[in-house]
C-alpha cells in the first residue's frame, strides 16, 4: 500500500512515470536515459528495472498516463453547459501550456511525431491521447448538430497542433494564443 507521501512502491512507479513524461517531452525519447529518469524521480536507478523491464515499457507507461490525464481533463470539461463552451475550454488548454509549448512543443504532438519513426507498435500507441481528444471533440460537434463532426474535430485539432508547431519553431507563445482566438470565432460561427 502506498502512503500519501509517495514513498511506497506505487509512489515510486508514479514518480518514475511522471519524471519520464517530463524528460521525454523536454529531451525526446532517444536522448532521455533511464538513469536521468531515476535521478529526476529521486529513485535509485535499479528501481527503474524493477518497474519497467525496458525503456519502451516506461514509454508505454508515459503514454498510458497521458491518455489517462486527457480523459480526466475531458471529463472535467463536460461540466461546461454547451458543446461550444466545452470545445473552447479544450483549446484553451494549449494557451495554458503556451510557454512550455514554445520551448519544447506540444507534449502529445512531439511524442507522436518522434515515435512515428518507429514501426514497433509504440508509434500507434502514441496516438492514444490524440485519438481521445479527436473522439471527444467529434462528439461535441455532433451535439452541435453537425454531420461533418469528425472533419470538424480534425480541423480543430490540426489548428491547435499547427499553432503548437509554429509556437515551438519560433519560440513565440503568442502564436498559439492568437490561433486559439481564431478557433474560438470559428466555433462560434458553427453553433
Amino acid at each position: 500500500m502506498t502512503d500519501s507521501t509517495g514513498r511506497g512502491s506505487r509512489g515510486k512507479r508514479e514518480r518514475l512515470v511522471a519524471a519520464a513524461g517530463d524528460l521525454l517531452h523536454r529531451q525526446g525519447v532517444l536522448a532521455a536515459t533511464l538513469a536521468q529518469v531515476a535521478e529526476a524521480a529521486g529513485v535509485p536507478v535499479g528501481n527503474v528495472y524493477y518497474y519497467f523491464k525496458t525503456k519502451d515499457d516506461l514509454v508505454r507507461a508515459v503514454i498510458d498516463a497521458r491518455t489517462g490525464q486527457v480523459h480526466e481533463m475531458l471529463g472535467a470539461l463536460q461540466a461546461r453547459r454547451s458543446p461550444a463552451a466545452r470545445l473552447k475550454a479544450l483549446i484553451h488548454q494549449w494557451v495554458e501550456m503556451r510557454d512550455l509549448i514554445a520551448r519544447y512543443g506540444c507534449p502529445f504532438g512531439t511524442l507522436a511525431s518522434e515515435l512515428d519513426r518507429r514501426d514497433d507498435g509504440l508509434d500507434r500507441e502514441a496516438a492514444k491521447p490524440i485519438a481521445a481528444i479527436l473522439d471527444w471533440a467529434e462528439e461535441q460537434f455532433r451535439e452541435l448538430g453537425r454531420r461533418d463532426a469528425r472533419d470538424l474535430a480534425v480541423h480543430l485539432f490540426a489548428g491547435v497542433q499547427g499553432a503548437a508547431l509554429l509556437t515551438n519553431a519560433f519560440r513565440d507563445p503568442d502564436i498559439v494564443t492568437s490561433q486559439v482566438r481564431h478557433l474560438e470565432r470559428w466555433i462560434d460561427s458553427l453553433s
